[in-house]
């Protein structure tokens, strides 16, 4: 699921015929406009269909339902509005009726105190508490707003838009996410396994590529093709290249090409990549810089055919709209025991580290197979700021799909090691890490910019149904 992709949601105004519908039409109005001007799109019933023009009985209800099933490709949610109390058959029918198995939103509106004559009264107040009963009793799954009730017109309002779009772009791209394995998990990684079966369940599709097919379509780029010297103009422009390195850069750029070309073709959204060690030596270069520029273009890339960990790097973008990376928790902090070191050898994007890179090679393994070998990491250290932390992990002894969640800060502490570095600083992480070790939790995690954990919760309690730790 694209990030920019416009989102549309079915919307259902209830009403009740004892209330005066004069209200129904104005709040109608209101989200209608409310949605556009936040840059979403709708699909809601013709005011002529029903007698007060919202729904109230189970034939509006049908109507409803038969709307929002001829648009079931194009909705990405439901939002329920109740500008009076709103009558439960006609919702809920409309909702059960369609059958489109995608978040809902209930949102209701304030009554004001010198308004709650027979004729200006909402009581939506209490009528919530009969429709979220009813989608409880139907086991539907919902979202809340920020408050038990509010004005349409209110600040609060926008930002539980946005924040449901969000929950919405996280659960529908979740449920039909294409996750690119290229290569072989490397057998040194065991902590990578992951379950393409339990994924499935939610579904999520592994599509695996053996490593020499992108290394026999890069072998056939052409030396003089336009897109080849494009790809290697990109690279300048994205990272410091040092002069010993720049002939390597045709090297690089082929892989890139051709990870691009099979990304395409399959409809890929996250990719896990086999780098350690067959790359380096079987074809010359470190997959680094191709990760790192995909993931910058919102489609996130993982080290070491770490699938799972493509999942949560797939879930903090999809919440964000941010690049995220994949990082080790990898160091120590001297004794300061809630700061740690979270690196990797050099894949994080360019606006998740925010800073100058550098292209260097893999310091380990540049030791073995030589520098010239392992040339694309990409270094730079990652400047101060909140960030949110994600792991999921697939758990055949329990056929679970366990994870955990939290916030922290990136600090601006030096720290003399060479890569990809963050130094995160989260309260309590002795307690994460033992929370970590306990229930074999692997040692990779995803990170983005940005406070976004509550959408995530939101959409793994609420609809995706995994085993969620949130840290505190």
């Amino acid at each position: 699921m694209a990030f920019n992709k416009q989102l549309t949601f079915g919307i259902i105004i209830g009403t009740r015929n004892y209330f005066n519908s004069a209200l129904a039409a104005d709040v109608r109005a209101t989200v209608l406009a409310q949605i556009t001007a936040q840059g979403y799109n709708y699909i809601i019933l013709d005011e002529a269909e029903t007698e007060t023009g919202s729904i109230e009985t189970r034939e509006d209800g049908k109507k409803c339902a038969r709307l929002f099933r001829s648009h079931r490709d194009e909705i990405d949610g439901i939002i329920v509005s109740l500008p009076n109390f709103g009558f439960e058959i006609g919702i809920i029918n409309s909702i059960s009726l369609a059958d489109l198995n995608v978040p809902i939103l209930v949102q209701a509106c304030d009554d004001e105190n010198d308004k709650v004559t027979l004729d200006k009264r909402r009581d939506a107040f209490c009528g919530k508490l009969s429709v979220c009963n009813n989608l409880y009793q139907y086991d539907i799954p919902f979202t809340d707003t920020t408050f038990h009730t509010y004005s349409i017109h209110s600040e609060e309002f926008k930002k539980d838009l946005d924040y449901f779009a969000s929950v919405c772009r996280v659960v529908n791209g979740l449920r039909n996410a294409r996750i690119g394995a290229i290569g072989t998990r490397p057998a040194g990684f065991q902590t990578c396994r992951a379950s393409e079966k339990l994924l499935q369940a939610t579904g999520i599709t592994v599509v695996p590529v053996d490593l020499s097919e992108i290394l026999a379509a890069a072998g056939k780029v052409d030396d003089h093709a336009a897109n080849l010297k494009a790809r290697i103009d990109e690279i300048k422009t994205y990272a410091r290249v040092p002069k010993a390195f720049e002939e390597r850069l045709v090297t690089q750029a082929k892989f890139g090409l051709a990870i691009d070309d099979w990304v395409a073709e399959n409809e890929i959204d996250a990719t896990a990549v086999q780098c350690w060690d067959s790359l380096e030596k079987n074809y010359g270069c470190a997959a680094c810089v191709s990760m790192s520029m995909m993931s910058e273009k919102l489609m996130p890339s993982a080290c070491e055919v770490d699938v799972a960990g493509a999942v949560s790097m797939y879930t903090l973008m999809l919440a964000s709209g941010q690049p995220s990376a994949l990082l080790d928790w990898n160091n120590n902090f001297a004794e300061e025991r809630n700061k740690c070191v979270c690196t990797h050898c050099g894949n994080f994007a360019k606006s998740f580290t925010k800073n100058d890179l550098e292209l260097g090679t893999l310091g380990v393994l540049g030791n073995v197979l030589g520098r010239v070998n392992t040339f694309g990491a990409v270094k730079g250290k990652v400047t101060a700021g909140p960030f949110t932390y994600f792991r999921i992990s697939t758990d055949d002894n329990l056929g679970i799909i366990k994870s955990y969640l939290g916030e922290g800060q990136f600090t601006n502490d030096p720290y003399p090691m060479d890569g990809g570095i963050a130094v995160s600083e989260v309260e309590n992480l002795q307690g994460l890490l033992k929370y970590m070790c306990k229930n074999g939790f692997e040692h990779h995690v995803g990170m983005v910019r940005g406070n976004v954990a509550d959408i995530i919760e939101e959409a793994i309690d609420s609809y995706l149904g995994w085993n969620l730790y949130r840290h505190s």
